[in-house]
């Protein structure tokens, strides 16, 4: 039963697992990941030529990079979240198509990989790294969609006019039938406005490392921001987990952003488009 419906809430009652092969459930959340990294592949890859950085390169690195990602984001939300269920089923651990993905932590393991990448083929790592943001900055608002229809992420419960209302008993909402602030609707809304921040300020200048430093300080932003009204346990100094790993991240992005720009060079006059 429906407790409050708020003025412009939507009601999803979409089953999270799209289609059964026998055994096999083909959820949306793992439809809209493969989704997420096509499309990011190939925005990442169409700027590749604007960083300078070796397309031969990155098709060698895409594998590792998406296979670290997945992992990091997958075990830095089980450290964050209900570890004592994960040690008691062990075989839903890798199993992040079901739900449950923790974003730092993929960025976090990628930026280690190309790190380690990089050095291992004797190549420059800020362009790498640069494309790798790019990659991410285009995927992220795709996945969301799949938070979106699982409910595995959700604000608080609203009164506020608009919200959304899980009804599909097979939801990963916490209750059905109440209106929930729209938390990955927030996530993809702060995705896309910093794809155009990084767009505004790429097509016009594109030292090495600029990319990978603003993208890392605006999805910190974003994070903190977005936290407040995401429904998670409250831990030190008022704050939730994800929000003081943002408050690191953020100062981390600061300082390279700064080494950066140090080192950098000015635009050349005239220098446009990507």
């Amino acid at each position: 039963m429906i407790q409050h419906a708020a003025l412009a809430a939507i009601s999803i009652d979409i089953n999270p697992v799209a289609v059964r092969v026998g055994p096999l459930a083909v959820r949306w959340y793992g439809i809209m990941y493969v989704v997420a990294i096509i499309v990011g592949s190939r925005v990442a890859l169409h700027f590749a030529r604007c960083f300078r950085a070796d397309v031969e390169t990155l098709w060698a690195l895409l594998p590792w990079g998406i296979g670290a990602g997945l992992l990091g984001g997958r075990l830095f939300y089980i450290v964050q979240n209900r570890q004592l269920y994960y040690l008691e089923h062990p075989q839903h651990i890798i199993a992040f198509w079901e739900g449950g993905m923790a974003f730092f932590g993929a960025v976090g393991a990628a930026l280690v990989t190309v790190i380690v990448f990089a050095h291992r083929r004797r190549t420059p790592v800020w362009p790498l790294l640069d494309v790798a943001a790019i990659f991410g900055a285009a995927g992220q608002p795709i996945g969301r969609i799949g938070n979106l229809i699982n409910g595995d992420i959700v604000g608080y419960p609203t009164k506020l006019p608009w919200g959304v209302i899980y009804t599909n008993p097979a939801s990963l909402a916490p209750r059905l039938g109440v209106a929930y602030q729209p938390a990955p609707v927030y996530e993809m809304a702060a995705n896309l406005v910093l794809i155009l921040v990084l767009w505004l300020v790429l097509r016009r200048w594109r030292p090495p490392g600029l990319a990978a430093c603003l993208y890392l300080i605006g999805y910190a932003v974003t994070q903190f921001v977005v936290f407040f009204w995401r429904a998670n346990s409250i831990t030190a100094l008022g704050l939730k987990q994800a929000q003081l790993t943002a408050i690191v991240a953020f100062a981390a992005g600061v300082v390279l952003l700064w080494w950066v720009l140090r080192n950098a060079r000015p635009p050349a006059p005239g220098a446009d488009g990507v």
